[in-house]
């Protein structure tokens, strides 16, 4: 069992785990046995709350397949525990991240002094700018 936030777990069988060949560090060891690992998890058929498996969908899109399976991938060991650890802590990661729902943006109004700032600043900019212009040749501008 994963225990992704106090309240949210997931069940072992809900992950499928795939051990498949590495590359990368390990000489002869890494064309002969499967050490990476491959961590599958179907979001829809997952027990996750739906707003937890939304957020997955639209944070880590390019994670998840048309098939809607989560897919992470761990081969930066060179043993298959190792590895086996690594992937189930990124998935626990991500889902933390998912799981921990943004705060509301909630819209503010300028202050009087900041609009009386603006429109001051605004006078100054005018008045720097009419400063740089020719006067025409008849007297008017």
């Amino acid at each position: 069992m994963l225990h992704v936030t106090p309240t949210i777990t997931l069940e072992d069988r809900e992950v499928e785990e795939q051990f498949v060949r590495a590359s990368g560090p390990g000489g002869q060891n890494v064309n002969k046995v499967s050490t990476a690992v491959q961590l599958r998890l179907d979001l829809g058929a997952s027990s996750l709350p739906d707003y937890v498996k939304a957020r997955v969908r639209e944070l880590f899109a390019n994670r998840v397949t048309n098939d809607d399976v989560l897919v992470i991938d761990a081969r930066e060991h060179r043993t298959q525990g190792q590895n086996r650890e690594a992937a189930r802590a990124r998935l626990i990661g991500l889902l933390q991240a998912a799981a921990h729902r943004p705060k509301r943006r909630r819209a503010s109004k300028p202050t009087a002094s900041s609009r009386e700032r603006r429109l001051v600043g605004k006078v100054k900019r005018a008045a720097v700018k009419a400063g740089r212009r020719r006067e025409k040749p008849d007297g008017g501008e």
